[in-house]
Order: C-alpha cells, then structure tokens, then sequence
C-alpha cells in the first residue's frame, strides 16, 4: 500500500417556532431599493394562530444541466421531479455559483460566498489566497445558517448528503442548525463503497453523522441511503407535534458516474447520434415547453468534438457514459419519489413545500484525461472497461462534448461564469395560492432562496446582529410575492448583482448580463449579453450599448471592493490548481507521515546490514 501511493505521490508531483421578539434584530438592510414589483427584502409574514406551517424539503442535485430534468426538456426519465413541477413553478432563469461549495454556502446562509468565506472551494483555491479574508474555503463565524434560524423557530431540523462546506467541528451539521445528519463531509465519494476516496483529493473519504465520525456501511448506494436517512430522521420525530426541514444533497451527478445497471441500460441507445444531436433536441424540446424562446440560438464550444470523427468503438464507449450518466439521474429521481410516497402515506405531502436545484452546471472534467490521475490512482482503484461502467469499482465521466449538451441551449459548464455554469433548473412546489405548472421567467439567485425559506415558515429575518452577535445579513429577495403572483419580478431592474469564482466574473442586471472568463474558455475580457432574449450568449452588445455596458463594468468594481474580491495569480487554472492543492495538502503530508519513516527506518536497515558485513571481512 505504501509503495502505491508513493507511486501516486511522484506522479502528482510530476504533473451552510417564529422566531422570539427577544431573539431577533429588528434592523431592516435598507441599502437596496424597494418597489412593488420586486420581491421583500425581509420575511414579513407573521405567525398565524391555528394555520400549521410547512413542512420544507430542499432537494439539492449535485452537476446537473440546465436541461437534465425531462421538465426542462431532457430526454432522461424524471417522473417525480417532473410532478413536482407540474404542481408548482419552474424557474428559467436561476443563477448560482459555478462549483459545488459556494453555492451551498450561499443556499444555507443567504449570503455572498466572499462574504461567508467560501470565496473560493478547498480544492481549487490558490496557497496565495488560503485563509485570507473571505477565503476560508469554508463557512466562517459571522454567518447563521437556515437551518439555525428554523431550528429556533421550532422546526425539526435534518440534513443527509454531501455536504461540503467544512468539516471542523464547528462547521458540522449539528452546530449549523440540524437535530439530526449524515454527510458526506467533502466533494464527495464512491456512490457504492463510502469508504472509497474517489480521487484522491483528501486523505480519505470523510462521513459524520451527528457532529461525530460515523462508522460506514461497507456497500450503499447513495442516492437510496441519503434518501432511507430522510425518511428514518422524518419518522424519528413525528410524534412532537412540529413542522420539519429536511436537507437532502445528492452526489448524483458527481463524478464518479454510477448506478445500477437497470438504470443505465434502459438508455440504450439513446445518444448513438452524439453530443451535437443531443445539444439541439434538447434545446428543441426546452422552447416547445416554453422555458426559452423557440429561436434561441446556441454557441459550438470550441471543446465540443465531432462526433462524426469519431470511430465506431470511440462512439459506442462514449454514447455509453451517457447512459450511465442518464442511469444516475434517473436513480436520483426514483429515490426522490420514494420519499414523496413516504410523504403521501404519512399524510404529510400535502403539506410540505419542496425546492429542487442544482448545485451548479455540469461537470466537464474527466478524471482519465489527466495522465498522473490515471496512472497512478484511478488504475489502482477503478474500471473503466465500458460493459463494466457504472458498477461498483468503476469510474466514468461524460466530458466536455456531452456536458455542452446537459447545458443545452447555454454555454459554458462547470467551472466557468457563462450561463451553461451558472444557470440551472429550480423547481419549487407545493407553496400555497401558487399556481401550477407555471414557468417564471425573471432573474433569480441562490441567494434568494434562504430568504425564501423563512418566509415561507414564517421566520422573521435577521438583519446584522442574530441573538447579541454580529452576522452577515442575508441579501437575497425572497421569491413568495412572485410565486404566489403579487409581483412581476424577483429583483428591481436596476439592481446590480455580482459574481466572482477563480477569476471568472460576471455582473447581473435587470436582463442583461456583463461576463468575463479567463483562458482556455474565455479571453479574460468584458462581454455584456441580453440573457433573456439570448440565454446562449452568442451576440456581445458591448459595441451596441456602450454606456451601459461602461456603467456594469463600474458595478462590477464595486462589488469586487465591497465584498473582498481578490485577483487571481498569473497563470492560474482550476484544474492545474487541484492538483497542486491534491500534492500540498494530501500527497506530502501523508508521504511524511508514512512513507518518510518506511525509508528511514530502511535507509537504517541498509547502513546496519553494510556495517555488519564490513565488521565481518575486517580480521
């Protein structure tokens, strides 16, 4: 085992009851306009004697596209998801952050990720800005999470999934606001074996459940088992009379793809005419629903390949990762509506809210592609031999070509600031006078969505102090005065809303969208897109609206200043950085820690067996 991972080490070296009067700020944040066609800055709902409050479920899946969800126009089985969005109302136009931990840092606080010290994830952040302000790479101090709030308001609170946005002690779950939990602490793992680092990228795969190290099951699936936690923790506190918050983060559609081979080979066939197809049938079936214009035009991403290039066996293996990736998501949904019909039999259902979304845009990264990955740890733990793909002990990943088209009709992906990252499906069901089936169209934040949750639980809002401590306050909108149809929009049009992550920016604007991503995707300038009319940013406006387009830029650097932004070292890339953080903070580490003192205590071994031999030849 030591002779493998120093292998692996030289091989990476070369390459987040209503609230009491008494417990909450009354201070209003009245920095942001207010009108009657935007949403409440503060959850002004009052508690309503003999009307119980509901349930709250957020479903939170992990890489999905914007149209991975048959209700956004994908061809993959969603049955229940699709239910839900029938009941309630899907959002064209919601934006959170490019990569997993920041957007769950800013879902469970309402509260920029610079500002929450998620400025940036563990495993892409620069040595330059680690444990500078605002980048943590993990939740700091001075924010109170929802489950917090809702916690001291009398909800029950649980948590099951990744959960990723810090593993010190008090960053768990059971210090955030949740009574009960189990979580995976980091990225993620093995779907199947959770003792299993899927990458390499921490020392091991780490679980908590309860604020404690939790002893795993040798073999789950996780899907099932985040969702058989939900309904045991659900059950668990039935008896006391009290609404529930229940968290559940999926690792579906996470790299590594895996589910069950019944799963993934209902998709047989399915993608046998390649990315490009997928890309604009998808599209197709989004206008017709209504969710983009029937004319949206689309972007080829100059890292989509020609499918038409490609040889037969180099097609069939690629059309069968996305079946296993088609397999993973339809398992996610299956076990979604698992918990549903546990809902539906307790007589809970018809009270409770649900919020579906995903963390950010798909995964373009592939794990085989980088040879020191390959070579000296997936070899060693995965298969990828294609009849073999999304069983236990395998590992595959659909690409650059196949997560165009999961983003389908946007461009861009995980990682990057363009829509194809950064916009993704939310659905919200179950909110009472809110009609069904309906698409809203206006701009929409993961910021929005904490706020959102309290007032649909009837929590008064902290402004910047919660019980005698200063905190960060939320600057989300909450999203009810638009579901239940009492505003036109979400957000004020001319409110500017930034965005910042490894260097990629973008600033948001009534309709309109200034954008900027480093190399190889982008040039490091500034583009200005009309994303409602354009959502496939292919017409640059910055020539046609030139003011405008100057007074974003101004925007922008404000935001960058007042909420700690710090450039980017020369050069930098997210996946060169994960393996240098991977070497920094895995690789030398545990080579001190294990390999070191083999060699000593050989190098010791050596000179005694030299020494001995020396003394016998002496007369």
């Amino acid at each position: 085992m030591r002779s493998k991972f120093l292998l692996m080490a030289l091989g990476l070296s070369a390459g987040a009851a209503m609230m009491a009067a008494d417990q909450v700020s009354s201070s209003v944040d009245q920095t942001r306009p207010q009108n009657d066609q935007a949403g409440t800055k503060i959850g002004q709902a009052k508690p309503k004697s003999g009307k119980a409050r509901p349930n709250i479920v957020v479903l939170v899946a992990d890489d999905w596209g914007f149209s991975d969800v048959g209700a956004y126009g994908s061809e993959i089985a969603t049955p229940n998801l699709d239910d839900l969005a029938k009941r309630g109302v899907r959002f064209s136009n919601f934006h959170v952050m490019a990569v997993c931990s920041p957007t769950r840092s800013m879902l469970l606080t309402g509260v920029d990720n610079h500002r929450n010290g998620v400025g940036n994830m563990s495993e892409t952040i620069p040595q330059e800005h680690l444990g500078k302000p605002g980048y943590l790479s993990v939740l700091n101090e001075n924010v109170v999470t929802v489950a917090t709030l809702l916690q001291d308001s009398g909800y029950r609170t649980y948590a099951a999934g990744k959960w990723h946005v810090g593993k010190e002690p008090h960053n768990l779950p059971n210090q955030r606001g949740f009574d009960r939990s189990i979580i995976q602490g980091d990225s993620g793992s093995d779907n199947y074996e959770p003792d299993k680092n899927y990458l390499g990228l921490t020392d091991k795969a780490y679980w908590f459940e309860d604020g404690k190290e939790a002893v795993m099951p040798k073999l789950i699936y996780t899907s099932e088992f985040y969702v058989d936690r939900a309904i045991q923790y659900i059950d668990s506190g039935a008896g006391e009379g009290k609404p529930f918050f229940a968290y559940v983060a999926f690792q579906a559609n996470h790299i590594p793809l895996q589910a069950p081979k019944s799963f993934i080979d209902k998709y047989r066939g399915f993608y046998k005419d390649g990315w490009t197809a997928l890309r604009q049938a998808r599209r197709d079936r989004a206008a017709k629903l209504g969710l983009i214009a029937k004319d949206t035009p689309m972007v080829t991403m100059s890292t989509t390949a020609d499918w038409g290039a490609l040889n037969e066996k180099n097609k069939q293996y690629d059309a069968r990762r996305m079946e296993v990736y088609a397999g993973m998501a339809e398992a996610m949904d299956y076990h979604v509506g698992r918990l549903i019909a546990h809902l539906k039999k307790t007589g809970e259902y018809d009270n409770t809210v649900f919020v579906f979304l995903s963390d950010n845009g798909p995964e373009p990264s592939d794990p085989w592609a980088i040879a020191s990955a390959r070579l000296f740890w997936l070899e060693w733990n995965y298969n990828r031999d294609m009849d073999k793909l999304g069983a236990k002990g395998t590992l595959t990943a659909i690409g650059p070509s196949w997560a165009s088209a999961a983003a389908s009709p946007l461009s861009t992906y995980k990682f990057w600031s363009g829509e194809g990252s950064l916009r993704v499906p939310l659905i919200i069901s179950g909110v009472p006078g809110t009609p069904q089936n309906k698409i809203e169209h206006s701009f929409v934040h993961v910021n929005d969505i904490a706020p959102t949750l309290l007032d649909l639980a009837r929590v008064v809002r902290p402004g910047d102090t919660y019980k005698g401590k200063k905190i960060e306050a939320m600057t989300g909108c909450s999203l009810l005065p638009v579901l239940t149809g009492n505003a036109q929009r979400v957000h004020p049009a001319d409110e500017a809303i930034g965005y910042e992550l490894s260097g990629n920016r973008a600033l948001f604007k009534g309709d309109l969208k200034l954008q900027s991503n480093l190399a190889p995707i982008g040039d490091g300038q500034w583009h200005l897109y009309d994303i409602r009319k354009d959502p496939g940013e292919t017409k640059d406006l910055q020539k046609e609206m030139p003011e405008v387009f100057q007074t974003m830029q101004a925007d922008y650097a404000a935001y960058a200043r007042d909420n700690g932004v710090i450039p980017m070292p020369a050069g930098y890339d997210p996946h060169e950085q994960i393996k240098t953080n991977s070497l920094v903070n895995v690789v030398i580490p545990r080579l001190k820690r294990e390999v070191l003192p083999w060699l000593a205590g050989l190098a010791v071994f050596i000179a005694a067996v030299v020494y001995i031999r020396r003394r016998r030849r002496k007369p």
